[in-house]
């Protein structure tokens, strides 16, 4: 390949793992260095393996800050922020506030949209791939909605998504059972999203780093970067503890910690760390065939194989990977009221999971070159659609990296845009 490049991947997650596979295709030379080892369970590994092109309207929308400030006080609650003095999370706060707007949901959307729709036809081609089995299920996601209230909001949004051409039912309860007829729900009805699917996380990040290995891809565990090399606009290389790495291009692909190595380069991403957490049943009562989310509680719900991991809540409290048990408890109480055969006692003896999310204050990830340094880029910032947006993003980034214009217009997305 005539521009072949060296590439120096920070961070070993699914968007990492994406864009080095998509790197090594186009023929270049890629290394991804990742400070834990190679038996790591970040946010890629336990997330509820969805891929959802019904996920259009971003985190910052409309009636998010209400519902937060409502919620926030509450520790069971969906969405907890941690009482803290951090100017950071001041900063975040009150951009996502600015961000909070019908007019941003308007511009996302269809970005939003295109996104999910090409990263599902690269999970697809990447299934179809000999050897590549992660359990890719495109049966469609159920919203599932506990009060006919949440029912005719979505409704609404349903029609919202039939417009953007992301195809929606508004289903009773009669016929949200039969769709599933696995599992018992009490729901006053759902929406269904044919083109949304879902997969088993760990086996999708096994299979990409196979891919990766056979492709050359070079690894480097248990390695954190201390600073970085440069002349002029351009950085030579990364310094770590075990040596400096030379690269032509250095990508950022470091989640919730991405800030901090920026911020080395006196670059601002704004990033707060959104801690979610799981449960994994590997014996459920009943194994529903489609995944769904319980629209209230705002959970969502995965079948894996035999198993079935239920996921959610959005916690604020910094770079800090404590569990909380309050979280958990309330995961367990709140799927305990859409799934009636289930009983506290499913969950006993079940160790919660738990990863930081790296939320942007305007629900949008950061993806591109920045305009400080010539040779360095930034892909992060995905919240809740990391490994939902992961293979679209590492081909954007491969597009990007070998000089060729990206597939889609990635001018919201631009890691300047807090500069």
């Amino acid at each position: 390949m005539a521009n072949e490049k060296s590439i120096l991947i920070i961070g070993g997650g699914v968007i990492g793992l994406c864009t080095a596979y998509y790197c090594a295709q186009r023929g270049h030379r890629v290394t991804v260095l990742e400070r834990g080892p190679e038996t790591r369970d970040g946010c890629s590994f336990g997330n509820a393996g969805m891929i959802v092109p019904s996920h259009f309207v971003p985190l910052a929308a409309p009636g998010m800050v209400a519902l937060g400030l409502k919620w926030m006080w509450n520790p069971e609650s969906p969405f907890y922020i941690k009482p803290r003095l951090d100017f950071d999370l001041f900063d975040w706060a009150f951009k996502f506030w600015q961000a909070s707007t019908a007019a941003h949901v308007n511009r996302a959307a269809p970005l939003l949209r295109d996104l999910s729709f090409a990263s599902r036809a690269c999970f697809e081609e990447l299934a179809a791939l000999p050897g590549n089995d992660f359990g890719l299920a495109t049966r469609g996601l159920l919203m599932l909605c506990k009060t006919q209230h949440g029912l005719d909001d979505e409704a609404k949004f349903a029609e919202r998504a039939n417009q953007l051409g992301v195809p929606a039912q508004v289903l009773d309860a009669k016929q949200a059972a039969e769709l599933d007829p696995a599992v018992t729900m009490d729901v006053a009805g759902a929406v269904f999203f044919p083109k949304d699917a879902h997969l088993t996380p760990g086996r999708f990040m096994a299979t990409l780093q196979s891919q990766c290995e056979a492709a050359g891809v070079r690894f480097k565990w248990n390695i954190d970067v201390a600073g970085f090399a440069q002349q002029a606009s351009r950085l030579t290389g990364v310094r770590t503890a075990r040596g400096e790495f030379a690269a032509d291009e250095v990508v950022i692909c470091g989640g919730s910690w991405s800030p901090q190595l920026a911020r080395e380069l006196g670059l601002s991403i704004p990033l707060q760390a959104g801690k979610g957490y799981s449960l994994t049943l590997t014996k459920p009562p009943q194994l529903p065939q489609l995944c769904s989310i319980f629209t209230e509680a705002r959970l969502a719900v995965t079948p894996m194989g035999s198993s079935l991991r239920i996921g959610g809540t959005m916690e604020l409290a910094g770079l800090n990977e404590d569990i909380n048990p309050v979280r958990a408890r309330g995961i367990i109480k709140s799927a305990l009221k859409y799934l009636p055969k289930f009983t506290e006692a499913d969950f006993d003896g079940i160790q919660p999971w738990r990863g930081l999310r790296p939320c942007s204050p305007d629900g949008l990830p950061y993806v591109g070159r920045t305009a400080k340094l010539a040779n360095l880029s930034i892909a992060t910032g995905h919240a809740m659609m990391g490994l939902s947006l992961g293979p679209i993003t590492g081909k954007l980034m491969a597009q990007i990296l070998s000089g060729e214009a990206p597939q889609l217009d990635l001018s919201l997305l631009s890691p300047d845009r807090y500069a």
